[in-house]
């Protein structure tokens, strides 16, 4: 049988920094062909993914997850090596210790064990992609897209990223808000900045547009999320000098947005404020828009039933749940078939001396065994 943990350190020493797969997705898939199952290469645009499946029948019961991994930033500031998967104190380190080789680790595992103990009757699908952090282009959406040309199908998916806050087994994920960055640029005249008369000041109007777009309360949040959000996360003028008005500045907005909305209308809304700042102040402004994902929900139901109760047995924790957080490969899948998301403790994701505990993986291999089990009996 595969150890989880030690599957999550070897992972851990592949610094699979996106783009880059240095040898992550032939290691899990390794693992897989050894234990019987058919794996496909899916790369493109030189991302590294995997489709693997046991079993030719159906129902067909399917993992989702990624073996790419956020940057370490200053390889200094770790406590251990980020790239070391070393053991300490009960805690696995290093990047991608939650987010989420040991989820990979974990489910991989669970469906060897699986398998090979009770071979089902139906088929389990692990699709892995190495562009989860990255743009999200040639990753799961390749696997997708190469499923579809080989008509193959799930009939549920899991999601293995992180989705506790702070105390294993307590959130489910059930959907997820969409993801829309607004890069705006107003467009001026430079001049010198004791004769404003003869400029017309970019500057001044972004603060106009950003200042509205910042106070305006998108909505009070839906049934299922909580309300939409917006963030104004860049404003830049490239202008060193303090006495000369630019001739451009630039703002950049991120909107998180619930159900309410579609990326259309928030598009359609933006264009509209910018076109009034413009009529008022005089200064031309150019949007570029690019949506990460619409908002989605998988109505409770069998499958977050399914999961919840497996959570439950597991780790003694009854699971709430949420659409909250940030975006997932989850909606991609959200138009092939049912699909949740449950993993990890999230709280050190991403950070310097990201880690795990070790008994947590463990846990968490139990928890997808179970959902195997439940799933196909």
């Amino acid at each position: 049988m595969i150890d989880p943990v030690d599957l999550t350190r070897r992972l851990i020493r592949c610094p699979s920094v996106t783009p880059e797969d240095a040898g992550a997705i032939d290691t899990v898939a390794e693992v897989l062909a050894a234990a019987g199952f058919v794996c496909t290469r899916c790369d493109r645009g030189g991302i590294a993914n995997l489709y693997a499946r046991w079993g030719t029948s159906g129902p067909v019961f399917g993992f989702n997850g990624h073996t790419d991994v956020v940057p370490a930033g200053d390889a200094d500031a770790w406590t251990h090596d980020p790239f070391g998967g070393e053991i300490a104190d009960g805690l696995l380190h290093g990047r991608g210790a939650t987010d989420m080789k040991s989820g990979v680790a974990a489910f991989a595992a669970a469906a060897v064990r699986f398998v090979t103990e009770t071979p089902p009757a139906g088929s389990v699908v692990l699709a892995i992609t190495g562009d989860e952090e990255g743009p999200s282009v040639d990753g799961t959406r390749a696997i997708l897209d190469w499923m579809a040309a080989a008509g193959e199908r799930l009939d549920a998916c899991l999601v293995g990223e992180p989705t506790c806050p702070e105390t294993f087994g307590e959130m489910i994920k059930i959907g997820r808000r969409g993801s829309l960055t607004a890069r705006i640029e107003a467009r001026g005249v430079q001049g010198h900045a004791a004769y404003p008369h003869r400029a017309r000041n970019p500057v001044s109007a972004m603060a106009r547009l950003t200042a509205r777009l910042s106070d305006h309360a998108l909505d009070q949040g839906t049934d299922a999320f909580d309300p939409s959000t917006l963030a104004l996360t860049a404003i830049d003028t490239g202008n060193p000098a303090s006495n000369v008005i630019p001739a451009a500045c630039r703002a950049t907005v991120n909107i998180r947005f619930n159900d309410a909305h579609s990326s259309e209308t928030l598009s359609a809304w933006l264009r509209e404020m910018a076109e009034r700042v413009a009529a008022e102040t005089g200064i031309a402004f150019d949007m570029a828009i690019k949506v990460s994902g619409e908002s989605f929900l998988t109505p409770p139901g069998p499958l977050s039933d399914l999961v919840s109760r497996a959570v439950a047995a597991e780790t003694g924790v009854t699971p709430v749940l949420s659409t909250s957080g940030g975006t997932s490969d989850a909606r991609f899948i959200r138009d092939h078939c049912p699909v949740v998301e449950f993993g990890l403790v999230g709280r050190t994701m991403h950070q310097v001396d990201e880690c795990v505990p070790v008994d947590q993986i463990v846990a968490l291999e139990r928890v997808y065994r179970r959902i195997l089990s439940d799933f196909f009996a």
